[in-house]
């Protein structure tokens, strides 16, 4: 626990209004979440955060740290308001106060352009035993991340930190915050390409990870990606590296995936068997980079590792599946999206037993730049290569992916709601339907609006190409 008297001497801030000895239980950004006792953080995103202050406090929050100038706002009695030069800035110093405080502490980064948040979830699971704490969202960011270090118990031994990139330096910052002794890597992708330049800028940033893990730290990293050389290589001599994968030279070799009626992955590692209550094949590999951080990282036996994978549950809207009540089964994949997770998605549904047809309701990835047009177009032959039945278009991307689905039902749709009606016209009890686009899209009402149908028809919106 923190008091805010302290919070304003780490962050370099004062106590403006309210007591220095309000005391700080939590931490949060978001007044809809917080829990009594938290420390509001009043970000500047799209709207400015201290207006929401009188809406932390009423839902409980102890102390607002806030940018200067700080509101005209009376806190509670027993609260208090934190004015700082800069809120976020504040709360970056106080995590990265608080970790160099603990160092008894690990922390585990996870980066990659892919995959990271089910990793995340994966080695929680695995590191339960020993202490574990990792945030149930996807707080991977300049303010999520401290946010998920300031809220690890006292008591936890271990954290596992997502660490996202946009922007050269981002994962080099969030290391200077957390400090990892351990660093995964999922893959290197085209996530993000608009700001990094391709997968040569992916590559370069997620790097940064590497470069941060201090002597005696381990990298564990994906075999079977064509970038990973180039990141043991930058790992220095007193890091071990290890690999994780289905080629020969993998440290810890994955063979034998097989998928239940329900997309969960089977597989061995190393010979252990192995089972991952999520959904598609692409999790086996995440699966066993756990494994990996578990029983290098931490001296766990592989079979325990492995039986403690069978608590994990699916994050929301990253490949849950739904069956409706007309007998159409939902993919929803809808939480965010890019070249990589996209050919993940669309394999997955090729994969899925269905007695009727497959179909794909597939919207734009966001911050492609100039790679957007080929990558989307890619998909779209993917979606044709793979006998994908009906593939609906959302927005520009979403086109240029049913353009290229040569063979293909497919049609266009300019929004959501128009795809949501589409869908509805076209979908048949038996289908199975993968829903995905960058979150902007917000293609999870298609998904909840096809669970919640009941089979009646519904005028078409598409545009049949």
């Amino acid at each position: 626990m923190k008091t805010a008297g302290e919070i304003a001497r780490v962050a370099g801030g004062a106590v403006v209004a309210g007591t220095p000895d309000a005391t700080v239980v939590s931490w949060a950004f978001d007044t809809r979440v917080l829990d009594p006792g938290a420390c509001f953080v009043a970000l500047h995103g799209d709207r400015d955060g201290r207006e929401f202050v009188p809406a932390a406090f009423s839902a409980g929050a102890s102390v607002a740290l806030v940018s200067a100038p700080a509101p005209a706002f009376a806190p509670p009695v027993g609260a208090a308001m934190v004015e700082v030069p800069d809120a976020l800035r504040g709360l970056q110093a106080v995590a990265a106060a608080d970790r160099r405080a603990r160092a008894d502490l690990r922390v585990v980064g996870v980066a990659g352009s892919t995959g990271k948040t089910s990793t995340k979830d994966l080695l929680a699971a695995v590191l339960a035993p020993l202490g574990c704490y990792a945030s149930p969202a996807s707080h991977n960011n300049e303010f999520g991340l401290p946010i998920t270090l300031l809220n690890a118990p006292a008591i936890a031994n271990v954290v596992v930190a997502e660490m996202g990139e946009r922007f050269p330096g981002d994962v080099k910052a969030l290391c200077e915050i957390a400090r990892p002794d351990i660093g995964v890597v999922t893959n290197v992708g085209l996530a993000h390409a608009e700001h990094l330049g391709g997968a040569a800028g992916a590559a370069e940033v997620i790097g940064e990870l590497i470069e941060a893990l201090p002597a005696g730290g381990l990298a564990v990293l994906n075999a079977d990606d064509e970038w990973t050389r180039g990141l043991e290589a930058r790992a220095a001599a007193s890091v071990a590296a290890v690999t994780v994968g289905f080629s020969p030279r993998a440290a810890y070799r994955l063979e034998a995936v097989e998928l239940d009626a329900e997309l969960r992955p089977r597989f061995t590692l190393n010979g252990q068997p192995v089972a991952v209550p999520l959904h598609g094949e692409h999790q086996a590999r995440n699966a066993a980079l756990a494994l990996a951080v578990a029983h290098r990282g931490f001296g766990i036996a592989l079979d325990e590792a492995a039986a403690s994978l069978g608590s994990v549950r699916p994050a929301r809207w990253r490949l849950e599946l739904h069956r409706s009540g007309n007998g159409v089964l939902v993919l929803n994949d809808a939480y965010n999206a890019n070249p990589a997770s996209m050919d993940a998605a669309l394999r997955s549904l090729a994969q899925t037993e269905t007695a009727g047809r497959r179909i794909a309701v597939l919207g734009e990835m966001l911050e492609l730049g100039a790679y957007a047009g080929e990558a989307h177009a890619a998909i779209g032959r993917l979606a044709a290569a793979l006998g994908i039945d009906v593939v609906i278009g959302v927005g520009v991307g979403g086109q240029q992916i049913a353009e290229s689905a040569i063979g293909r039902q497919v049609y266009t749709a300019p929004d959501a709601a128009a795809a949501l009606a589409t869908a509805i016209e076209t979908v048949e009890p038996g289908d199975s339907v993968l829903v995905k686009a960058s979150r902007a899209v917000g293609l999870e009402s298609v998904a909840a609006g096809l669970l919640a149908h009941d089979g009646s028809s519904a005028p078409q919106s598409g545009v049949p190409t």
